[in-house]
């Protein structure tokens, strides 16, 4: 699906995917839409959301991994070249900087991917900074990498948020889906790394927070020339145990969560928060919404919309 968003007079495309597009002769083919997208608006700018996303289900499914995000990739830089659109955010993770041997991380740590999922972000990152620095593209591109934490919550008013089919792989649905009695308890996996509490420790990020992130990275690729690739962490700075984050949500908004605590799951880091000053001095950004708000949000949407936007009235 292709959505174009308008700020005043700046057209962004959203390329969204939940499949590599469809090929021909082993060679990727972008979707007419996709084609015929620049004959109808000038665009200015796209940004890259797509992809799967879930550490856990990339290592047990690596091949449809590299298959669905790095060939939809490939397809949409060469599309927005055809039609001479140089500028791009691309949602890349904080999974490209594996097990970090200090925190808070910063841009220039050393990057290593620790599963399939990770990799397959790092890969495109390199696939980005290649083409930015290739002569023959002669420095029109303008390519900002937004290295992604843990975004959770929904908007404040509860009329957007996430239903993921399925068993949830990101921990704050399955928190809400306990919340709702629509599980029986909630697995933490695992109870023994080197924290506090024995639970991994994750940079949580509102939801709404991020999606500002992205205006400030639009806004700063379009009054930047010669801006090459570069990336940025979006995070708040600031590390919250599992354990941690299922109690805040009991406390916010009064529902019990259950859960236990089961064997450490494949690819999982130990901690991992985001140095921010990068954003803050290149971006003029910084995330304004506390761990508080996150789970109320979160709550607010789950409570409103049970089955998400199939809740009957």
């Amino acid at each position: 699906m292709l959505l174009l968003v308008l700020f005043g007079r700046t057209a962004i495309i959203v390329f969204v995917v939940d499949r590599a597009p469809p090929r021909k002769k082993n060679q990727p083919s972008p979707p007419p839409l996709l084609k015929n997208q620049k004959q109808k608006n000038r665009v200015d700018a796209v940004i890259h959301f797509a992809g799967y996303k879930a550490v856990g289900e990339s290592v047990d499914k690596p091949l449809e991994y590299y298959d669905n995000n790095i060939v939809s990739t490939v397809v949409l830089v060469e599309t927005m070249r055809k039609h001479g659109v140089y500028n791009l955010v691309f949602s890349s993770s904080c999974t490209v900087y594996g097990n970090p041997d200090t925190v808070p991380i910063t841009e220039q740590v050393k990057l290593t991917a620790t599963s399939p999922y990770g990799r397959t972000k790092l890969y495109q990152e390199e696939m980005f900074r290649d083409l930015a620095a290739s002569p023959v593209e002669k420095g029109q591109w303008r390519i900002l990498l937004l290295r992604y934490f843990n975004p959770v919550g929904a908007h404040a008013s509860g009329e957007l948020g996430e239903h993921p089919v399925g068993v949830p792989n990101n921990l704050m649905p399955y928190v809400h889906q306990v919340a709702l009695g629509q599980r029986e308890f909630l697995r933490v996996f695992g109870g023994d790394y080197p924290t506090p509490d024995g639970t991994c420790i994750r940079d949580y990020i509102h939801v709404v927070d991020l999606a500002d992130g992205h205006v400030s990275a639009v806004e700063k690729l379009l009054s930047a020339p010669g801006f090459g690739c570069q990336a940025v962490n979006l995070g708040t700075g600031k590390g919250t145990s599992v354990l941690e984050m299922v109690k805040t949500f009991q406390e916010v908004t009064g529902a019990k969560v259950a859960y236990q605590v089961v064997d450490r799951r494949a690819g999982d880091v130990i901690e991992v928060w985001a140095s921010t000053a990068t954003a803050e001095k290149a971006l003029g950004w910084k995330a304004k919404r506390s761990l508080e708000d996150m789970c109320r949000d979160q709550w607010n949407w789950a409570s409103k919309y049970p089955q998400g936007y199939e809740t009957k009235e």
